[in-house]
């Protein structure tokens, strides 16, 4: 491992977030590089220190939002944090719906009218009941996933403003520095278990700077910088699999900066830049029309 594969994944590794193999690969690398070890010990102090401070309970409102944003199974798994409910009374042993539902209840006459006895009775309230239970338990699911979409895509999206900021501020936000696409892309073999398209958008005003990678989502990704005037552009790009907060393109702005969203050629696309909007949707366009037209294919890769 180098310092350019190890500097993305030192973060992840102070707050103990790497596989195994990975973080034993992380920590041969520190033992025997200087400036990678020195940011490493930065990173643990600021760790440690931050565990340290006095502990504040988060408010009902924003504990609600991040229990809505788990799966299923770490949702329930936190259950036991919620207030105690009180027990509801019971009500009475059964009511006309609950007897019809269950084949008890029947019109006068019924048993008079052919296949009108109990057990058909029961047959057709078992069916109704079986088909309550499926049409609520599909509207329960519907709702619980249209739920939880925007806070996945909420708390994805805070996460690439992060990086994109984190970036920007360390002076590493480049690994290779190329304008040239057939140097970027190749740089990530070996680095990620995908390839991700590469196109160089000079001629539609978003030349290629270059690429580096970065630890989002719990793994890790290729991020291509482009740049737009005097703007940096960070575009994360991911099998579409994988996306953590998957769902329809969008626009947005948090904090100031400007994210776009889309799924193109099997992969999911973010990007991130302190310019306005439009500008992303100019290069959404642009990258769009380049990969459509099947350069890579054309140009051999």
């Amino acid at each position: 491992m180098d310092c350019n594969e190890a500097r993305p994944l030192l973060d992840a590794n102070a707050d103990h977030e790497l596989p195994a193999p990975d973080a034993q690969r992380i920590q041969q690398h520190i033992e025997t590089c200087d400036a990678c070890r020195r940011e490493s010990e930065n990173l643990h102090v600021l760790s440690k220190s931050l565990r340290a401070q006095p502990y504040h309970r988060a408010p009902d409102a924003l504990r609600a939002r991040i229990l809505a944003a788990l799966p299923q199974d770490d949702a329930a798994a936190r259950e036991p944090l919620e207030t105690p409910r009180a027990p509801v009374p019971p009500g009475p042993k059964r009511s006309w719906l609950g007897n019809w539902l269950n084949g008890w209840w029947r019109p006068q006459g019924a048993m008079g009218r052919p296949g009108g006895g109990a057990g058909a009775g029961a047959t057709i309230g078992q069916g109704w009941l079986v088909a309550l239970v499926v049409a609520l338990g599909a509207v329960a699911v519907g709702v619980t996933m249209n739920l939880q979409r925007p806070a996945q895509t909420s708390l994805f999206a805070d996460e690439l403003v992060e990086s994109h900021v984190r970036a920007q501020m360390s002076g590493h936000d480049i690994d290779v520095i190329s304008t040239d696409r057939h140097t970027v892309k190749p740089w990530f073999n070996g680095r990620i278990d995908y390839s991700p398209p590469v196109e160089d958008l000079a001629a539609n005003g978003f030349p290629l700077e270059g690429g580096r990678l970065d630890y989002i989502g719990h793994q890790r990704v290729a991020v291509l910088v482009y740049r737009y005037q005097k703007h940096v552009i960070d575009v994360y790009v991911f099998p579409e699999a994988r996306s953590a907060a998957a769902g329809a393109a969008l626009t947005q702005t948090r904090e100031g900066y400007s994210l776009a969203h889309w799924n193109a050629q099997g992969m999911t696309w973010w990007a991130v830049t302190d310019a306005a909007p439009d500008a992303l949707g100019g290069l959404e366009t642009a990258l769009k029309a380049r990969l459509a037209g099947g350069s890579e294919q054309t140009e051999g890769g």
